[in-house]
């Protein structure tokens, strides 16, 4: 027992003194476990001796992070991208990837590059910004205090409207949208049709100054005793209600015709779509005639690539096939076809010619393979197909690599 007091007492004094463990975990014999700062890992866990930690390697290793369990390899920056802060055993490599981008890696290893940055859904407000320090980091927004109604990449939760006295909250206010609050005076008239306005408390039914004429309205049931409302606030009421009705007739009057030009694009998508069909259809017995004599069939697609000569251009706006699902050879062909051009027809001029700005063709040729990521990111595009990427070759000369996406897919085959 004696023993037991001292312990206690001893506990007591570390608590009184503030000699608190940082790390909540003890060693089997009650000494405090040690916490493996920045720039270290864990090397031996706590467990019968205390906490060993080993430091990482200068400009090759990094930990970040308290009791990490191992160092992680520094990152390289992408070739072309100038390097802002090198590595250092407590924080990885940061690169300039300009505006938008942050520097992306796969797991633990050193190769890099430069991506996009992510955005924030709704919900969730930004709690670090997009940059050298890496991608952006999102937090959810407190519900009943903030909200996000659409994604951001720098901003954080806006703070929730309060009503004011005279208002009353009709929606409170959801991590996702803003609560929206309404002027208590908004109220409908109750007032019975045909009454001349509240009834004079003092007056009871059957009075002798009820005339003959009124004989018939004196025997009615008294009115109510709740008095009607100032004639300015009827009508400020009545304002307020057409206001919200026109609102909403606006709103689903928009959807409308939202709904409308869809079906209209999706409409005239599937009238070219079937022109093109019909137009390899009708080639199709052309190309049976020429080669009925030899015995070789070949079909109305490689007979419309096979020649590019007669209306190329022509040609090549109807063709409705989608670039991704060319052949891995074919697209390895263009490549390299459009990366050993010059700057008037290379991979810099096919960007220009089929849409994209200055500034995400510079952010395309800092990453190893230029031609590569140019093609791969317009492939995801709606209506990416053959004939549009015919067309921007034909506009910046290069009929080269028009023939090569023209020709024949497949070999002939003996019938």
């Amino acid at each position: 027992m004696s023993l037991l007091w001292v312990w206690a007492l001893l506990l007591f004094s570390k608590v009184a003194v503030g000699d608190i463990c940082a790390s909540r975990r003890y060693t089997e014999a009650g000494e405090c476990c040690k916490v493996c700062p920045p720039g270290t890992r864990v090397a031996v866990e706590c467990g019968k001796e205390n906490t060993q930690c080993e430091a990482c390697q200068k400009g090759l290793t990094f930990s970040s992070a308290e009791d990490s369990p191992q160092c992680r390899h520094c990152a390289k920056c992408p070739r072309g991208v100038p390097e802002l802060v090198a590595c250092t055993p407590t924080q990885d490599t940061q690169c300039d990837c300009g505006p938008n981008s942050y520097l992306w890696r796969e797991g633990n290893h050193t190769k890099s590059l430069c991506a996009l940055c992510s955005a924030c859904p709704r919900g969730q407000g930004v709690a670090r910004e997009c940059g050298p320090l890496g991608d952006t980091v999102c937090a959810d927004c407190p519900a009943g205090r903030a909200y996000s109604e659409e994604p951001r990449t720098f901003k954080a939760c806006t703070p929730c409207s309060q009503c004011q006295e005279s208002e009353v909250e009709i929606r409170a206010c959801k991590p996702q949208y803003d609560a929206i609050c309404m002027d208590k005076k908004l109220h409908f008239n109750t007032q019975p049709v045909g009454s001349d306005g509240p009834r004079d408390p003092t007056r009871k039914p059957g009075d002798g100054d009820v005339e003959d004429g009124d004989a018939e309205t004196s025997l009615q049931p008294p009115q109510s005793d709740v008095p009607r409302p100032p004639p300015h606030e009827e009508e400020r009421g009545g304002s307020n209600i057409l206001v919200y009705v026109s609102v909403l007739a606006a709103v689903v009057l928009g959807l409308l015709f939202y709904v409308a030009y869809k079906c209209w694009r999706s409409c005239q998508q599937k009238q070219a779509l079937g022109k093109a069909r019909a137009a390899e259809v009708n080639n199709a017995p052309e190309g049976e005639k020429l080669h009925s004599d030899s015995g070789v069939f070949l079909d109305s697609h490689s007979l419309q690539d096979t020649q590019p000569s007669k209306g190329s251009k022509r040609d090549s706006k109807q063709d409705s096939r989608l670039y991704v699902n060319l052949p891995p050879h074919r697209k390895e062909e263009v490549e390299l076809a459009l990366g050993e051009g010059g700057a008037r027809g290379g991979w810099r001029a096919l960007a220009e010619a089929l849409g994209y700005e200055q500034e995400r063709v510079d952010l395309f040729g800092r990453g190893e393979d230029p031609v590569h990521t140019l093609l791969s990111d317009w492939a995801q595009q709606e209506g990416a197909t053959l004939g549009l990427l015919c067309s921007a070759l034909t506009r910046i000369e290069r009929p080269d690599v028009v023939a090569t996406l023209t020709s024949p897919a497949q070999g002939v085959s003996v019938v």
